[in-house]
């Protein structure tokens, strides 16, 4: 039967299923019930036999709840399901694109009738209806969004270290990996910012495993930010990945991070009972450390321990740890001596308690629930400081001032995010100048209680910040790191299950004519679209079928008429399909009643706009950009030398334009160096010149 048929006789002969399921088995293959069709049909299934409809809706549409009872916990987790029906988007503040599609290298594909969003609130919401911001939360355990055409995005995932007490993030992503498998999803993209203790997990996995921590669940690289492509990020894992560890002791032999980087590699090898040779070989030993002493932080044996002893373990990191501690304790000072002492046109006696209003930001961000750490970029713990402080000026002076510096019992610390490559700022908690979340250094007794590898994380951070961030002299490992950070968008592909022998399974794909094609249709041809009939279909019920599947899926194609399918070319309406095509092909229609008038075209919007920018980027990759006032071409703001913390210029022109409508520059005086060696007058001076250039 037709995926349509399969869904009326499912209607007609609907059973009464427990909408209470196995957390840990839900998704599993006919847990709770078996999916065979498309993920348009397999999800209307799936509301109608495993879900409930709420009696509320969101902003007009309507919401469906499953109960997930965790087996080995006894809690129950709530699965909502909301159906957002893009031209109902269009009467209100919801956009009826999709973002996420344009920053993955979806841009091109036709905007869907429908999308699903299924969603997991945080713990404390577990209880209490769905607000009208449930989209923009990022407190969710687990975001997803599925169009109807199978295409769709983990949003976000919160486990344990995310905000939840009760799931971690594997049993989430084992939860969404089954769920999309058993509803048929096609390709589903993830943006991967996650952090751990700072570091990018996405760097430190690449670098320990080859992928990303989401690789465990097939996740692969989609696409890169600043021209970076899949070779670029292959190059640089490998890079990274088989530096020699001799070589990285050898390589700092002359800085002042030396001593700790030899005694942290040292420590780990003498750990370690395989020869660790490359940087892949310890941090995948130090992972996998740290993660024994997660399982079980009580069980471990005397054997153990005192095999640790004698190999010098917790000597070598108590030597580790006090060297941090002197180090770390040297850098610190007050914020009133560097006020005393600074060069500021403000007296200190103003400036003396202005760190306090940014400490105080800090520490609510650390203390509000919804924020999992008290990490603020530069520009909210301005915004934040302006509420009290009009200065702005005086601000920027005491944001510059705040690096490893004492302001009452903390100490703010200020880092570049290499994923945003803008400013960060955090606090830590001291007393009597000694961090308290920072362990005291063990004794040599004492340290025989201490779990193996308690501070791995002490030593992961300390590698990845001093040698993979900070790597002397080694433009090429700058680069890896820089194209590893710049590939943030990862994609599974599930293949379409063709299981059912009673029934034939098809790729269609439109064709649109060559004027469509030349002047309305430029942009990629979208994947196809899987449609499954009964073997005793005629050409004429396939055609029937690949309409009506079109039709639901594609604002484009909400009156298509199916006129011709190429490979049955020949053939008479009446024929039956069985015997003369296979199951499995990929089929190219024709057809007319395409709405070419309709916005609703591309998820990428209705902007035709292009991007040639110097890294290579042809397409929107998410990051920020600017417009020529010339030619309209669009380029990445970084990549001409305006940082993230700096304005647009109020007229831009591109490099090319700029040398086509401007004297020889050699001829020119008084121009700044910026730092990818483009020469640029002074902003008063460029606006002027390129004012008079264009008008």
């Amino acid at each position: 039967m037709s995926s349509s048929s399969n869904l009326e006789s499912r209607k007609r002969g609907k059973k009464s299923i427990s909408k209470h399921c196995g957390f840990l088995t839900f998704g599993d293959p006919g847990c709770p019930i078996f999916l065979n069709g498309p993920f348009r049909d397999s999800i209307r299934i799936f509301l109608q036999e495993c879900a409930d409809l709420e009696d509320y809706r969101v902003e007009g549409m309507p919401i469906w709840s499953t109960f997930l009872v965790h087996e080995n916990k006894g809690f129950v987790v709530p699965l909502y399901t909301i159906e957002e029906n893009v031209k109902h988007s269009l009467s209100s503040s919801i956009s009826p694109f999709c973002d996420h599609c344009r920053c993955a290298g979806w841009s091109h594909n036709f905007v869907s009738r429908r999308k699903y969003h299924m969603i997991i609130p945080v713990d404390e919401e577990w209880n209490k209806p769905l607000g009208k911001d449930v989209f923009d939360l990022e407190t969710h355990l687990l975001h997803g969004l599925i169009h109807c055409n199978g295409f769709g995005h983990l949003i976000c995932i919160n486990g344990i270290e995310g905000g939840s007490k009760k799931l971690c993030g594997r049993e989430l992503m084992d939860l969404w990996d089954r769920i999309c498998g058993s509803l048929q999803a096609s390709k589903i993209t993830v943006e991967d910012v996650s952090k751990k203790h700072m570091m990018d997990l996405r760097l430190l996995h690449g670098v320990a495993y080859g992928h990303p921590w989401f690789g465990r669940w097939g996740y692969r690289f989609c696409t890169g930010s600043f021209g970076v492509k899949e070779h670029h990020y292959e190059r640089a894992i490998e890079v990274l990945s088989s530096l020699k560890l001799d070589v990285v002791i050898h390589d700092f032999g002359f800085t002042d991070r030396f001593e700790e980087i030899k005694q942290i590699i040292c420590c780990y090898r003498e750990l370690s009972e395989t020869d660790l040779i490359t940087m892949r070989d310890l941090f995948r030993f130090m992972l996998t450390l740290k993660s024994r002493a997660e399982v079980s932080k009580t069980a471990i044996s005397d054997d153990a321990i005192a095999q640790l002893v004698s190999s010098g373990y917790f000597e070598k990191k108590t030597l580790i740890q006090k060297h941090f501690q002197k180090r770390k304790s040297a850098k610190c000072s007050r914020f009133s001596k560097i006020a005393a002492n600074g060069d500021s046109r403000w007296p200190s006696r103003r400036l003396e308690f202005k760190p306090n209003v940014i400490v105080n930001a800090l520490k609510e961000k650390k203390a509000a629930k919804k924020y999992r750490s008290s990490v603020m970029n530069r520009q909210e713990v301005r915004d934040a400081a302006r509420q009290q402080i009009g200065d702005t000026g005086l601000i920027d002076y005491v944001l510059k001032s705040l690096n490893n510096v004492l302001v009452g019992g903390y100490k703010v610390k200020r880092m570049v995010n290499g994923g945003t490559r803008k400013l960060d700022y955090t606090i830590q908690e001291v007393k009597n100048g000694v961090k308290l979340d920072q362990e005291k250094v063990p004794e040599k007794v004492q340290a025989c209680h201490k779990m193996p590898g308690n501070d791995v994380n002490g030593d992961l951070s300390y590698l990845y910040d001093h040698v993979l961030l900070e790597y002397p002299e080694m433009d090429i490992v700058k680069l890896a790191v820089t194209t590893v950070l710049n590939s943030k968008y990862f994609v599974k592909e599930w293949p379409f299950r063709d299981e059912q022998d009673h029934s034939l399974s098809f790729v269609c794909r439109f064709l649109p004519s060559l004027t469509e094609m030349e002047t309305e249709l430029t942009r990629e041809f979208p994947r196809g679209e899987y449609i499954v009939v009964p073997l005793h279909y005629t050409v004429g019920d396939l055609k029937i079928a690949i309409q009506n599947a079109m039709r639901d899926t594609y604002c484009i194609m909400e009156h298509l008429l199916v006129t011709d399918i190429i490979e049955t070319e020949g053939m008479e309406d009446n024929e039956v399909l069985f015997g003369i095509l296979e199951s499995g092909t990929e089929l190219w229609i024709r057809g007319d009643g395409l709405n070419l008038d309709t916005d609703l075209r591309y998820e990428g919007g209705a902007d035709n706009w292009k991007v040639r920018c110097k890294c290579g980027a042809q397409d929107d990759d998410g990051e920020r950009m600017v417009s020529c006032d010339k030619c309209e071409i669009w380029q990445h703001t970084r990549c001409f030398g305006i940082e993230d913390s700096e304005a647009v210029p109020p007229l831009f022109v591109c490099d090319a334009c700029y040398t086509s409508l401007a004297p020889s520059r050699a001829a020119q005086t008084s121009y700044d160096l910026e730092s990818n060696g483009v020469l640029l007058p002074p902003v008063a001076s460029y606006i002027s010149t390129i004012q008079r250039l264009l008008y």
